[in-house]
C-alpha cells in the first residue's frame, strides 16, 4: 500500500507510441508539462507494454520498489532496462526543473521501470510520478489473520529544527494592503502572521455559483485585502489545533482567479506549485500576488497554525472555508504583482547552467 497525494497522482500520463518511437523523447517532452504539482524531487514510475491498463498498473507497481539509483550507478547497469533508468534519471534532472519546480539539479531521485510483452503493433507507455513524500507499507494477504506491522523507528529520520531565515520578511496579514503586496519581489521569502481564509476546489465552485445567481458571498466571509490559502485541512487529533494542512495544487484554482480577484477584493493567494497563464494574467491585471508554500510537508506546515475555525460552507467538511491564525508561516513569492513567475524563470536559468556544464548525449 502507498499513501499518495492527489498532486502527484493527478500528473499521471499515458501514451500509445509507435513501436519505433523513442520512450526517452516522450518522457523528456512530457515531464516539463507536468509542472511542479507533483512535488519534485520524487520518483517516476514507468510501465511499458501489455495493454493500456496493464501499463498503468506496471507504472504504479514500480513505485513500490526502494530508491536505489545511487547503488545502480555505483555497480553499473546489467541490462537494457537499467541502462534506460539511468539515462532517464540523468536527462530528466538535466531539464533543471528542480525541487518544487523552482529550478535546480534534482528533479527525480529515481526512475523505476517495469515492462511486459505487448502486441507487435503497439507500445503502451505509462508514467506516474511519486512526490517527495514516499510512504509504503508491504504485507501479504494469506488468510492467516491480521498483519502486525511495526512502525518505523523515528530515530532513522533527521531531527527537524526549523528556524526562520534572517533574510525573511515578516508580513502582518491583518494589515495587508495592495501597496505592500506590490513591493514583493519574485523569490522573496515571507513569514506570514495573522489571519487568513482558506478555500479550494469545492469552495471556489460554490462562490462562483453564488455570484452567478446574484447572491454574493455568505455572511461573515470578507476577502477584501486578505489572503486565501488553498488547503483542505485534516481533522485535528488530541491537542492539535488542526491536522496536516499542506497546500494543494494552485493551477486547479486558475479558472476562478479572475472572478475572485475582481469580485472579492482578494489580494494574495497561497498554494503549491506553479500558476498557469490564465492565473498569472489575472494576478498581473489586479496587482495581486501568489505565494508558494512547501508541498509534501503538510504536518510541518500545520505547526504554524495557532487557531482555526469554520466560517462558511461547513457541509463541505475539509473543503469548507476556514479562518486560520498563523505565526511565521514560511512562503515564497512565486508570482509577483507584475506577473513574473519564478516557476518560469528558475527552471529556465538552471537548464541553461546545466546545459553549459553537463553536455549529455542523446539517443
Amino acid at each position: 500500500m502507498s499513501a499518495k497525494g492527489g498532486g502527484s497522482e493527478n500528473k499521471s500520463k499515458f501514451v500509445m507510441l509507435n513501436p519505433s518511437d523513442s520512450i526517452v523523447d516522450w518522457v523528456l517532452k512530457t515531464v516539463p508539462t507536468m509542472g511542479a504539482g507533483w512535488c519534485p524531487p520524487g520518483m517516476l514510475g514507468i510501465g511499458i507494454g501489455g495493454s493500456a491498463e496493464k501499463a498503468m498498473l506496471l507504472a504504479k507497481e514500480s513505485l513500490m520498489d526502494p530508491i536505489d539509483m545511487a547503488e545502480l550507478k555505483a555497480r553499473g547497469p546489467r541490462n537494457a532496462t537499467e541502462e534506460l533508468r539511468i539515462e532517464l534519471h540523468d536527462k530528466v534532472n538535466a531539464l533543471g526543473i528542480g525541487a518544487q519546480g523552482l529550478g535546480g539539479l534534482s528533479t527525480v531521485l529515481d526512475v523505476k521501470i517495469l515492462d511486459y510483452p505487448t502486441h507487435a503493433a503497439s507500445k503502451p507507455v505509462a508514467m506516474i510520478p511519486n512526490c517527495a513524500a514516499t510512504r509504503h507499507v508491504h504485507f501479504t494477504l494469506d488468510g492467516s489473520g491480521p498483519a502486525h506491522l511495526e512502525p518505523p523507528d523515528l530515530s532513522r529520520w533527521p531531527k527537524v529544527d526549523w528556524k526562520p531565515s534572517k533574510e525573511s520578511i515578516r508580513v502582518n496579514l491583518d494589515t495587508l494592503t495592495p501597496a505592500e503586496v506590490a513591493t514583493w519581489q519574485p523569490g522573496d521569502r515571507l513569514l506570514l502572521n495573522g489571519r487568513m481564509l482558506t478555500g479550494r476546489d469545492a469552495a471556489h465552485k460554490r462562490i462562483a455559483d453564488l455570484f452567478a445567481s446574484g447572491q454574493g458571498l455568505p455572511e461573515g466571509v470578507d476577502f477584501r485585502n486578505r489572503a486565501i490559502y488553498y488547503v483542505g485541512p485534516v481533522d485535528p487529533v488530541r491537542d492539535e489545533v488542526v491536522g496536516p494542512a499542506g497546500p494543494t495544487t494552485a493551477t486547479r484554482m486558475d479558472k476562478f482567479t479572475e472572478m475572485m480577484l475582481e469580485k472579492t477584493g482578494l489580494i494574495a493567494m497561497i498554494g503549491k506549485a506553479e500558476r498557469g497563464p490564465a492565473g498569472i494574467e489575472a494576478i498581473r491585471k489586479h496587482g495581486a500576488a501568489y505565494l508558494m508554500a512547501v508541498g509534501g510537508a503538510a504536518y510541518l506546515v500545520s505547526k504554524a497554525i495557532k487557531a482555526s475555525r469554520v466560517v462558511a460552507f461547513a457541509d463541505l467538511g475539509m473543503e469548507a472555508i476556514y479562518e486560520f491564525e498563523v505565526k511565521d508561516m514560511p512562503v515564497t513569492v512565486a508570482v509577483d504583482a507584475r506577473g513574473t513567475s519564478v516557476h518560469q524563470s528558475g527552471p529556465a536559468e538552471w537548464s541553461q547552467k546545466i546545459a553549459a556544464g553537463l553536455p549529455l548525449r542523446r539517443r
